[in-house]
């Protein structure tokens, strides 16, 4: 029997799983065979079980889990490992679908139509993958399946509790991904800070996996601030002490200790922090605040967070990352040839969370343009109230007009919309912003003065956005939109056609309002023209006018679906576009 083989049986030093460290140390006699396999082939021989890696939070919130988690995710990619990334939300929300923009920032949607949290979004631009619904749980959700099954009888009479039903039902949430995929590591971020008492039940339940799942197959990175104290002039670890200890009263040890901070970590602070948390010196990671969150990934390289959390895991030996596209697109990204001023009329821009994926996309295109893309805020209800100079849209190359629901500031956009289409500057309309096109072309080119949404108006005689068919007998709000991933059949020669290179594409979608198919012609006869239709549903999916440089509405978003080393072909043709008029108003 060769020996690799006995290796297998035998069983591996202190884990029962480890990748292309045991094929180049521990199995010698058939390297003929062995040193054929990919590294994949390999890593599917060797794992014998995938592992975990939990990521807390600590002294506040808002420290960057999602992007610590995200970076980690990445440089573990790069070395040839399978990873996805899982978010647990402690709050009741079954999701966040139906969460004000302000409350949680922008409600993320995935291809299979789950509304999640905007970290998912940060997820699949850093690993260029697709997320679902499996991948953000909330406390709402957990509870709903409980319930759920306790009404089904699935718990045969016992008294439902905390522990074991709805930790159990955490703990398999946890590992639900790996029945769908076959990934080497599962990284999963806890949201909100310990000590949270909606927390418990998750922190309770990442005890109990750790123990089943045995040593050396999980670790906890707990993210924790070092405060800086301009009268003291020093860092204070005190905080991440109580943190730590917090952790440690509901049974749990990090392992690694992600120290965000605005100044460096002196080796004083690190064995000081080592001593007292029971960490390693070397597991001590300092998250230095960054230029960008393009630029943590290559922090943590220089740092070692993933050669700690490999070492941890009994899986060194695996090769370096790959990061070349990376430092490409950052390399782009600090080396701007060109500058642009693109405006964002919305509702919810004093928080920028409220469209973070919007403003990432932008960031990804004008990148891939070697271009800085400087995005200039314009509240909707300040047009409206006649609070903002319509004639400053003439400073900017651009304009985005964002997605949102309900009327408030709707009549602003309708103005914005007017001066861009007269002035033809370029216009780019996600969702709202489309609808929002449409409705004013039709007051003040189709002359139907009275032309506007149901949404707003349900009694307009003209209404050229119509509540869908499909939405007609809802009456819940949470998780009943037109929700994921749909065809659209682009039309030859218009400018998404030239964008996307291809004539049929899947964009995500959230909305339950449609442009009225009764009024299409109408609307095309005037010059705008319908340029992507759905080809089950023939619904009106993007819209484009003539004699205009740039001017795009979309029904769908395609926000979601830009990556950092994938821009969106739409946003990339924008910034293009905004380009272009530069070099055009300049003349």
């Amino acid at each position: 029997m060769p020996e690799y083989a006995q290796c297998l049986i035998r069983g591996f030093p202190q884990s029962p799983g480890i990748s292309y460290g045991l094929k180049k140390n521990w199995c010698k006699a058939d390297n003929q065979l062995l040193n054929g396999l990919s590294l994949h082939s390999v890593t599917e021989i060797f794992f014998a079980m995938t592992k975990y890696i939990f990521v807390t939070g600590g002294v506040t919130s808002s420290l960057g889990k999602g992007i610590i988690s995200a970076s980690l995710a990445k440089l573990l990619q790069d070395r040839g490992l399978k990873v996805t990334i899982q978010k647990f939300d402690p709050y009741i929300n079954v999701d966040p679908g139906t969460l004000n923009p302000y409350e949680h920032g922008e409600c993320y949607v995935t291809d299979d139509g789950a509304e999640t949290d905007l970290d998912l979004g940060h997820y699949e631009r850093f690993l260029n993958i697709s997320t679902s619904q499996a991948n953000n749980v909330t406390t709402g959700r957990i509870y709903q399946t409980v319930i759920s099954k306790e009404r089904a009888g699935d718990y045969l009479g016992k008294t439902v509790q905390v522990i074991p039903h709805i930790t159990d039902e955490i703990k398999r949430r946890i590992s639900l991904l790996t029945e769908k995929d076959n990934y080497d590591i599962v990284i999963t971020e806890l949201g909100g800070t310990v000590g949270d008492i909606e927390s418990l039940p998750f922190i309770e339940a990442v005890r109990q996996f750790r123990n089943e799942v045995g040593r050396g197959n999980s670790i906890v990175i707990h993210l924790t601030l070092i405060p800086y104290l301009s009268a003291a002039k020093e860092l204070k670890t005190k905080p991440t002490q109580h943190s730590v200890k917090e952790l440690l009263t509901y049974g749990i040890q990090p392992d690694i200790l992600a120290c965000r901070t605005e100044h460096e970590l002196s080796d004083e602070i690190r064995q000081k922090l080592a001593l007292f948390c029971n960490v390693k010196t070397e597991a001590v990671i300092e998250v230095i605040d960054a230029p960008s969150i393009y630029d943590v990934p290559l922090l943590m390289l220089k740092e070692g967070l993933d050669k700690a959390a490999l070492k941890m895991l009994n899986l060194d030996g695996l090769p370096e990352p790959d990061l070349s596209a990376w430092k490409g697109f950052l390399s782009r990204l600090k080396n701007p040839v060109n500058t642009v001023k693109i405006g964002l009329v919305g509702k919810y821009n004093e928080l920028q969370d409220a469209y973070k994926s919007i403003h990432e996309s932008l960031v990804h295109a004008g990148a891939e343009n070697e271009t800085r893309v400087e995005v200039v805020p314009i509240h909707s209800e300040a047009i409206e109230n006649s609070d903002y100079d319509i004639e400053k849209l003439n400073a900017l190359h651009g304009v985005l007009v964002a997605p949102g629901f309900g009327d408030r500031g709707v009549e602003g956009k309708i103005i914005a919309l007017k001066y861009l289409r007269e002035q033809k500057i370029p216009f780019f309309g996600i969702c709202l912003g489309m609808q929002c096109a449409v409705i004013e072309f039709a007051r003040n080119v189709v002359q139907l003065k009275e032309a506007d949404s149901t949404e707003f108006n349900p009694k307009t005689p003209h209404p050229v956005i119509n509540l869908m068919e499909s939405q007609r007998k809802v009456t819940k709000k949470g998780g009943t939109m037109r929700l994921g991933a749909y065809d659209c059949k682009l039309k030859k020669n218009s400018i998404a056609r030239k964008a996307y290179g291809k004539e049929i594409i899947q964009e995500r979608h959230r909305h339950r309002f449609e442009l009225n198919s009764e009024y299409r012609d109408q609307l095309e006869k005037h010059g705008l023209k319908t340029t992507g239709v759905n080809p089950e549903l023939q619904l009106t999916e993007i819209v484009e006018l003539d004699d205009h440089p740039w001017f795009v509405g979309v029904q769908f978003h395609p926000e979601f679906k830009s990556r950092v080393e994938k821009p969106h072909a739409l946003f990339v043709a924008f910034v293009k576009a905004a380009l272009e008029y530069k070099k055009h108003i300049r003349k």
